[in-house]
């Protein structure tokens, strides 16, 4: 097996963790909505996940560890990642607002904060902010 194959599959473990982790999220209340089967479908296609994988996960999703990142920068990189397909998609409405707070929390951003950031992401994306600009202006929001 060569080095490529070992990344891409680690990458394509990440992937299916990260999803499942959203998965999870969504099922908190035993129900997958209308509107967040349309995200998960959306997601699983942005994470290049397979429709058979795709399949197992909803199935299965428990068996997934939940990893959150451990930086505080990897949980800002994977929220800018979700508020872009958000945005991206033009999805607009409080179901949306609403699972990317669920997975907000599922990141490992406070629960009491979580409303701000997701509301301060979803309007520096609209803003057509890159990746260390959407950082920096997280990081230093409260200051």
């Amino acid at each position: 097996m060569s080095i490529s194959d070992l990344f891409d599959s680690g990458f394509k473990k990440r992937n299916e963790d990260h999803f499942a982790a959203i998965v999870r999220v969504a099922m908190d209340d035993g129900i997958i909505s209308t509107e967040e089967k349309a995200f998960l479908d959306r997601l699983a296609h942005n994470l290049d996940i397979s429709e058979s994988d795709y399949a197992q996960i909803l199935k299965d999703y428990k068996s997934h560890p939940i990893n959150p990142p451990h930086s505080y920068d990897q949980r800002l990189e994977r929220l800018y990642d979700l508020a872009r397909m958000v945005y991206v998609d033009h999805i607009k409405g409080d179901h949306e607002e609403i699972l990317l707070r669920k997975i907000g929390v599922g990141l490992g951003f406070h629960p009491e904060n979580v409303k701000y950031i997701v509301d301060k992401a979803l309007t520096l994306v609209s803003n057509g902010v890159d990746l260390d600009t959407f950082t920096y202006e997280i990081k230093h929001m409260n200051q």
